[in-house]
C-alpha cells in the first residue's frame, strides 16, 4: 500500500455508494475503493419493478450517478471471496488480496430462490437488477400470455400492479391467505388483497407451487389445489438473503445479515461497519434487537452513517438511530409508512373516519407509538414521521442528530 489509508467498500450499491459519498464530504483524503459484484454503477432498485418495467424510464435512467468529487476506485464485475479481518485483507478473484485500513460492509442481499423450481428456466426471472427487468421486458414483448407472479409480498404486489397498468394479465401465486401480510396488518393486508382483486389480478393465495413444466415458449406450474397457470413469464418475488457467503470464516457474527451494535461498527471487529439491507443491528429509538430493514432510503442513510462512525472510531461514534420510511403505489394507492409497525404489538386507527380508500393506522408498544401506515395519507404520514424523529430515545433519552466525526480512523 502506499503512504495514505485505504478504506475498502464492498458492495457497489446505494449504500457503499453513500458510505463512500460521506467519507470525502468528511475530510477524508485516502483511497477509496468500491468492490461489487455488480455490473453497473448503483441501480434505483424501486424503479425495476416499476417505471422501467412499463417504460416510463430507459435503461440510463435508473443509474444512480455518484458525486462528481468522489474520487473512487471501482472494481465492478469483482465478487469479494472471502474476509480476513486479522490481516486486514479482503481476498479476490484470481488470487487477489486487497489490503485495507477500514471496511464498510455494503454486500446487500440476493434474490431467494425457489425451492425445486426451474430458477434456470428461460420464462423464469426476478427483479433484482437491470438486466433481470429487460429479460423480463424483452419476455413480455414476445407473448401476450398471463404472467405468472410467485410471491405475495412488496416486489411480487408492485411487479403485478404495473403489469396491470401494462393492461397485461397477471396472477399472484403466494402462500398466505393475504397480500404483504409481511408488513401489513391483517385488516391492510386484505384491503390491498381487494384492491388488486378488484384491478383484475388473479390471485391464487394460501396454495403452493408443487411442480414446475414447460418448454422454451410456455412455463407451467402446478399448484397444491391441483389446478395449473400457464405463463409466458414466471416472476419469482420470494423475498431475499443476505449476501454473507463471503465473511463466512471472518469470525463475524451472522444471523440474518451481519450483526452490528448500535453505531453500525460490526461485533468483534475493528475499523469495520455495515450498511444497508446486509447490515442487522438494534434502533435503539426503538429498543435493543438488531433487525435488518430492507428499504431504500434506510441504505442511503445507513451508508452515511456508517462512513461516520467508521471515521470517529467506536468508542467516539454515536448510535444510528434513523426513523425508516418506505412507499408503494399500486393500483393508484399511495401506501406509506414511517418507524417500526413491525415493533408494535397493538394497532389503532389514527383517523376520525376511514374509507374504504384511505387510511392512517398506528402501532403501538407499552402505549408508545412505534410506526404509522397510511393508505392514500401522505401529508399524514410525514407529520406523524416528524413526532417520530422528535420523540426521545427509550434507552438513552436524548433527541439529538448524529453529530459529524472529529477524528480519523483509529489506528492511522
Amino acid at each position: 500500500m502506499n503512504g495514505l489509508p485505504r478504506i475498502v467498500v464492498v458492495g457497489a450499491g446505494i449504500a457503499g455508494l453513500c458510505a463512500a459519498e460521506r467519507l470525502r464530504e468528511l475530510g477524508f483524503d485516502g483511497e477509496i475503493v468500491i468492490v461489487g459484484s455488480e455490473s453497473t454503477m448503483p441501480v434505483h432498485r424501486p424503479m425495476l419493478s416499476k417505471q422501467f418495467l412499463t417504460g416510463e424510464l430507459a435503461a440510463a435512467d435508473v443509474l444512480t450517478a455518484p458525486a462528481e468529487n468522489l474520487d473512487a476506485t471501482w472494481r465492478l464485475n469483482t465478487p469479494v471471496s472471502q474476509l480476513d479481518p486479522r490481516r486486514r485483507v479482503v481476498h479476490l478473484p484470481g488470487g487477489e488480496e486487497l489490503e485495507y485500513d477500514g471496511l464498510v460492509i455494503a454486500s446487500g442481499v440476493e434474490p431467494r430462490r425457489h425451492p425445486g423450481g426451474m430458477n434456470a428456466h428461460p420464462r423464469v426471472v426476478v427483479v433484482r437488477t437491470r438486466a433481470d427487468t429487460r429479460k423480463m421486458k424483452n419476455l413480455l414483448d414476445r407473448s401476450r400470455e398471463q404472467v405468472v407472479v410467485v410471491g405475495s409480498g412488496f416486489i411480487g404486489c408492485e411487479v403485478a400492479s404495473s403489469l396491470r397498468s401494462m393492461d397485461r394479465s397477471v396472477a399472484i401465486v403466494g402462500r398466505t391467505g393475504t397480500l404483504m401480510n409481511n408488513l401489513l396488518d391483517n385488516d391492510l393486508a386484505t384491503r390491498l388483497t381487494d384492491l388488486h382483486r378488484r384491478n383484475k389480478v388473479r390471485l391464487e393465495l394460501g396454495v403452493t407451487v408443487r411442480s414446475w413444466a414447460g418448454g422454451a415458449s410456455r412455463a407451467e406450474l402446478l399448484l397444491s389445489t391441483g389446478r395449473t397457470l400457464g405463463a409466458s413469464c414466471v416472476v419469482v418475488a420470494v423475498g431475499s438473503v443476505p449476501a454473507v457467503s463471503w465473511l463466512r470464516d471472518s469470525g463475524a457474527r451472522l444471523d440474518n445479515g451481519v450483526v452490528c451494535e448500535a453505531t453500525c461498527h460490526v461485533e468483534g471487529m475493528e475499523d469495520v461497519v455495515a450498511a444497508g439491507d446486509v447490515a442487522s443491528w438494534p434502533n435503539l429509538r426503538f429498543d435493543g434487537k438488531p433487525r435488518r430493514v430492507e428499504h431504500w432510503t434506510n441504505a442511503i442513510e445507513m451508508g452515511r452513517a456508517a462512513a461516520e462512525s467508521l471515521l470517529s472510531g467506536r468508542e467516539s461514534a454515536t448510535p444510528f438511530t434513523p426513523v425508516p420510511r418506505f412507499w408503494s403505489e399500486q393500483h393508484g394507492l399511495r401506501i406509506q409508512a414511517v418507524g417500526m409497525p413491525s415493533v408494535g404489538v397493538e394497532h389503532v386507527s389514527l383517523d376520525q373516519v376511514s374509507t374504504s380508500q384511505r387510511s392512517l393506522t398506528g402501532y403501538l408498544r407499552d402505549g408508545r407509538l412505534t410506526g404509522v401506515i397510511g393508505f392514500d395519507r401522505s401529508v399524514a404520514v410525514l407529520d406523524y414521521g416528524k413526532k417520530l424523529r422528535d420523540a426521545s430515545w427509550p434507552d438513552t433519552g436524548t433527541t439529538g442528530d448524529r453529530q459529524p466525526p472529529a477524528q480519523p480512523l483509529s489506528h492511522v
